[in-house]
């Protein structure tokens, strides 16, 4: 399977799907009822409203739409590790990688806000990325801006992300306080029209547009089937990141700045489901798409096949037990 994914062909695709629709098979036999949370925005209410109208009572069609946008991310993190030659090889094992990270929990298989959200954010970073001697970036600034406010409308942590944008704009960009304008406008443009809605409606205040900010910081829960998650996110991430370090010097100047907001991307996507006030794993799905960018190096670079075969068989195998409910060891 590593062999297959690999190669750049447009066959892939095809064969991406076929392997997101296997290993993640439980997500269409177990459909699950999908209810919002506290953290969960006006337009993903919208949504999750949209599809309680179904037969099913939204179940069997989120898994749908679930599926839909993990295998779209897929796609989107690929294409982004690709477009910009951030690896000595074009591959499709970015997107193997984000398929089978947001395997290792069950909860990351289902729709959730943060998943959702996390579709407009990968966006934004593909769009924030080809800014690089871009002459004329206003319409693509803004549209970034317009991505991450459309994206707090689902999960509004993830204004935080406002932070990395900005800071990828001074990486990659002379600075320009135009540009930042048109950032905050795009950012702010979904809460306008918002406003616009509520003053004619007549319910404009301040309560009604921005949500209640609660920031209390829950431990994960400590099991052992979360424990091995985490050591089969972090070990291969440790050995990308090692590649990727020793391959940084024949790297273009472009090409490192990207790693470097890459890494960043993904340090304010663990910060940010501290202060989510649950214990729900739910939230730390915003982190698979970065984290899929840095395995797939693990898969790529080693001379010898046999570490990264040993790495995809044992998350397999674990994704199977884990998604089953088989009891391998008593938790």
């Amino acid at each position: 399977m590593i062999a297959l994914f690999k190669q750049k062909s447009p066959a892939n695709i095809i064969i991406l799907l076929i392997f997101g629709l296997l290993i993640k098979m439980p997500l269409f036999l177990y459909p699950k009822a999908i209810k919002t949370g506290p953290k969960d925005e006006k337009l993903y209410d919208f949504i999750v409203t949209l599809l309680s109208k179904s037969p099913d009572g939204s179940g069997f069609a989120a898994s749908i739409v679930c599926f839909l946008l993990l295998y779209a991310q897929a796609l989107m993190i690929n294409y982004l590790i690709n477009e910009q030659r951030m690896t000595t090889k074009q591959t499709y094992l970015p997107a193997m990688s984000f398929l089978l990270i947001t395997s290792l929990f069950p909860e990351w298989n289902f729709l959730s806000s943060p998943l959702m959200a996390s579709f407009f954010i990968v966006l934004s970073f593909i769009k924030l990325f080809r800014l690089y001697n871009v002459g004329i970036a206003s319409g693509a600034i803004f549209n970034i801006g317009l991505l991450l406010g459309t994206a707090s409308f689902i999960y509004f942590p993830s204004l935080a992300y406002t932070l990395c944008i900005f800071l990828g704009l001074m990486i990659l960009r002379p600075f320009k306080i135009n540009e930042v304008v048109l950032l905050l406008l795009g950012i702010l443009t979904p809460y306008y029209f918002l406003a616009v809605y509520l003053f004619l409606a007549g319910d404009l205040s301040l309560q009604n547009i921005l949500p209640n900010i609660i920031f209390r910081i829950n431990p994960i829960p400590a099991t052992l089937w979360v424990a091995v998650a985490v050591a089969l996110i972090g070990i291969p991430f440790l050995s990308g990141g090692y590649f990727i370090q020793a391959q940084l010097g024949k790297m273009l100047i472009q090409v490192r700045k990207n790693w470097s907001i890459l890494l960043l991307y993904l340090v304010i996507s663990l910060i940010i489901p501290l202060g989510s006030g649950t214990d729900s794993l739910q939230h730390w799905v915003i982190a698979a798409a970065p984290f899929a960018a840095f395995h797939a190096s693990a898969y790529l670079y080693p001379g010898k096949m046999i570490i990264p075969l040993i790495l995809f068989v044992t998350t397999v195998i674990f994704i199977f037990f884990r998604q089953y409910g088989i009891p391998l060891w008593r938790l």
